[in-house]
């Protein structure tokens, strides 16, 4: 038998549980105020005007027994009975005991007046309405007693209780209205955290309670520390290529004015590969720094992608397009991260195919392909910078630096997503995702 995890059962959200903090304890004091005010109102206070009530109709029946005939009998009886407001009268109709299923003090009035006389024939709490109809038998006759309910208990005792839950459901919602107050300011510190986390940038003012403005003011330094460092990274990876063009240029310039010997296209060739390194810096540099997010149709980008492909000769297809409703993107950015999955594929297999899914609120752009793949225990360590497996692949299209897949798992982070790497059944090859939340 598995054991109720009470974890699974709390509110998942802030909101939820600190209205859950607030509800029990407010509920709990409600519950136990209504079962001592029900036992004190409906038990006792009306046990103990059943008993006065019924001090009454005992002085009448001892003046009825005493009397000498039943003449005597009725006008004693309608002398004391009528100041009390009490209506005697000598009757043969029968009376049931009986009480309406929403009476919840009738119960306490028959225990109270079966306890206090075993003659009583019956107690009717329905035949008229706010009255109490009693038979007792007595020594002329049967003898009926019709007396306001008001005398055995308290009138209108509810409204104590509506007084208390309307008071209970207004101060729930002034309560629910000032916690929806003080959680908006984490509800913002969360959205804030969560596009610079896809790399957006929110305008964002701590505010709310001191911890909060605390944290806002943290979460903002943070986030200029990281854009600092980003920025350094950038312009260090950008100045260190662009100034090692120069002289590569030179190199290439002198190349140019020698011999067209083997070992001139070797020194070419080597500057070559120099060349591609430094665009390689430059492209990983600027990752996901090309444009703006904006609203734009991921269709259009991968069939975009594939026709580039095809138009450089590679043998790229289309295959499954789903059809996905505009997104918040980078276009350009997103667009290189696809690119350098189809030339990754297309240097290392004979084909490639790429596909664009919609699975569970997620967008999958996946490029499959035919070659030998990336085995298990190394695809973690493909992702990051400057990762090669060039002797475990085939290198029909010449050696990369090995930031392209660095480069588009950079880009899928940016967009919130990921990049995986698996094994494509169809293909036999490897199969690359990226991964975007929509």
């Amino acid at each position: 038998m598995s054991r109720i995890n009470i974890k699974n059962l709390l509110p998942r959200s802030l909101f939820g549980r600190a209205a859950l903090i607030y509800f029990v304890p407010v509920l709990t004091i409600l519950g136990v105020v209504s079962v001592v005010f029900i036992q004190r109102l409906y038990e006792d206070v009306t046990r103990q005007m059943t008993m006065s009530a019924m001090d009454e109709v005992e002085l009448i029946l001892s003046e009825i027994k005493s009397a000498p005939n039943k003449s005597a009998a009725i006008e004693r009886s309608r002398q004391l009975a009528g100041p009390l407001a009490i209506e005697v009268s000598f009757s043969d109709v029968r009376v049931d005991t009986r009480r309406s299923s929403f009476d919840l003090s009738g119960s306490r009035i028959f225990s109270t007046v079966f306890e206090r006389r075993s003659d009583v024939l019956g107690i009717d709490l329905v035949a008229r309405d706010g009255w109490v109809r009693l038979k007792f038998a007595s020594i002329y006759g049967d003898l009926t007693f019709d007396m306001p309910r008001t005398r055995f208990n308290a009138r209108n005792p509810h409204q104590f209780l509506v007084l208390m839950g309307f008071t209970a459901i207004v101060m729930t919602l002034i309560a629910l209205l000032y916690l929806r107050g003080q959680v908006r300011p984490i509800r913002r510190l969360a959205a804030a955290a969560s596009a610079f986390g896809k790399g957006h940038v929110l305008p964002y003012r701590p505010s709310g309670a001191r911890e909060v403005r605390e944290a806002g003011s943290a979460f903002i330094q943070m986030r200029d520390r990281i854009e600092r460092q980003i920025e350094q990274r950038t312009m260090m990876l950008s100045g260190v290529s662009h100034d090692l063009k120069t002289p590569l240029t030179r190199m290439r310039l002198a190349l140019g004015l020698m011999d067209d010997d083997e070992t001139t296209r070797s020194l070419n060739s080597d500057v070559d590969e120099m060349d591609r390194m430094l665009n390689a810096f430059l492209e990983f540099a600027r990752a996901g720094k090309l444009d703006d997010p904006v609203e734009h149709s991921l269709v259009e980008t991968v069939q975009h992608s594939v026709v580039k492909a095809q138009r450089a000769g590679w043998n790229v297809s289309l295959g499954r397009t789903d059809e996905i409703a505009n997104m918040v993107v980078r276009p350009l950015a997103l667009s290189r991260a696809l690119d350098n999955l189809i030339g990754n594929a297309c240097r290392y297999a004979n084909c490639a195919i790429v596909e664009l899914l919609d699975r569970d609120n997620v967008a999958v752009i996946r490029v499959s392909d035919d070659g030998p793949g990336i085995p298990v225990e190394e695809r973690a360590t493909a992702l990051k910078a400057f990762s090669r497996f060039d002797v475990a692949r085939n290198q029909n299209a010449g050696s990369g630096v090995g930031l392209g897949l660095a480069i588009a798992n950079e880009i899928a982070r940016q967009h919130g997503g990921q990049l995986k790497l698996g094994r494509c059944e169809d293909l036999g090859g490897l199969r690359a995702e990226i991964l975007i939340p929509r």
